[in-house]
């Protein structure tokens, strides 16, 4: 007669019971835990050469709690300031995994603001005091790059540091303020004058206003056009008309403003009306609802969907 299946099960098993009683078994150690390194002196940079970009190899997996940098290159240009335009060939690794996120190298250096409002603090702390011309090393704690929320698209979580290569080309100055020839502006349209603080004050003609955008330059500057996927940096505000109430102003922030023409970023008609003035302009914008916030007006603003805007806008920068 056969065993069945269940008696095959129940030898097989006596036998490997008998076999272990007659062996040494080892236990099976654990996988040593990875060691975190925190010592930027330990990255190794390669520079590149022929046309190709440098290499970062990162001890992985790499962590910080503070920013940090290392000046590996030291530049002969001025130091850079904070509020600086600069131009940055950069490369950014993924400290945990050792994985490139970012790269400039072989297109256009990007330029941008260094401001903690516009730019990642991490980069902005790094950059600040170094002189043009440098190659900067800089490990970019969590809360000074992505943030808690990280970039999950990109591969980056809420705890990853982020470890930057930083090529300083150029750094120039921001204007504080909109300077060139004025231009004596078109009867009909709100006027402006400087307030005791320094800060542009609208008054609204009587009537009603234009039911077409209007764009009157009351400073000419003397910087390069400006033009759309151009960032811009600047100082406005905005008044109602009817009414002429001040609903947003970056003076009285006492902060620019930085944006990026013709991708959305702000309503249709300063979008349109500010592409094509040059960086050094003051100019007035009057922005009928339909070029405004629409029909459906802004609340948070207590804009309604009737109500035209007044903007005066000075052009500090573009780049």
């Amino acid at each position: 007669m056969r065993p069945t299946s269940r008696h095959v099960l129940t030898g097989l098993l006596a036998a490997v019971v008998v076999l272990l009683a007659g062996c040494s078994v080892q236990p099976v150690a654990a996988p040593a835990a990875l060691r975190t390194s925190s010592d930027i002196a330990a990255i190794r940079v390669t520079a590149g050469s022929g046309g190709t970009p440098p290499r970062v190899q990162v001890p992985t997996p790499f962590s910080v709690s503070t920013t940090t940098r290392r000046v590996l290159v030291q530049g002969t240009g001025p130091a850079i300031k904070a509020g600086q335009r600069v131009t940055v060939d950069y490369l950014g690794i993924n400290g945990t995994d050792g994985h490139q996120i970012l790269s400039s190298y072989g297109s256009r250096a990007p330029s941008f603001v260094l401001d903690r409002n516009q730019a990642m603090p991490g980069i902005v702390s790094s950059l600040v005091g170094v002189a043009v011309g440098s190659r900067v090393l800089a490990a970019l704690a969590p809360q000074d790059a992505y943030g808690v929320q990280g970039q999950p698209a990109a591969g980056i979580g809420p705890t990853d540091t982020i470890v930057v290569l930083l090529d300083v080309k150029a750094a120039r100055d921001v204007l504080a303020h909109a300077t060139g020839t004025p231009v004596a502006p078109r009867p009909g349209l709100p006027t402006v004058h400087v307030g005791p603080a320094g800060r542009p004050e609208v008054t609204l003609p009587k009537g009603s206003p234009p039911d077409h955008l209007v764009v009157q330059p009351l400073i000419v500057g003397r910087g390069t056009r400006v033009h759309r996927l151009q960032q811009v940096q600047v100082q406005y505000l905005g008044v109602i008309w009817p009414g002429g109430r001040e609903f947003d102003s970056s003076w009285r922030r006492g902060q620019p403003a930085g944006f990026t023409l013709g991708r959305g970023e702000i309503v249709s008609g300063l979008d349109r009306g500010l592409v094509g003035q040059t960086v050094g302009s003051r100019v007035v914008l009057v922005v009928p609802p339909d070029e405004g916030y629409g029909a459906a007006g802004n609340s948070a603003f207590g804009v309604r969907g009737t109500d035209t805007l007044v903007f005066v806008v000075d052009i500090l920068d573009a780049g």
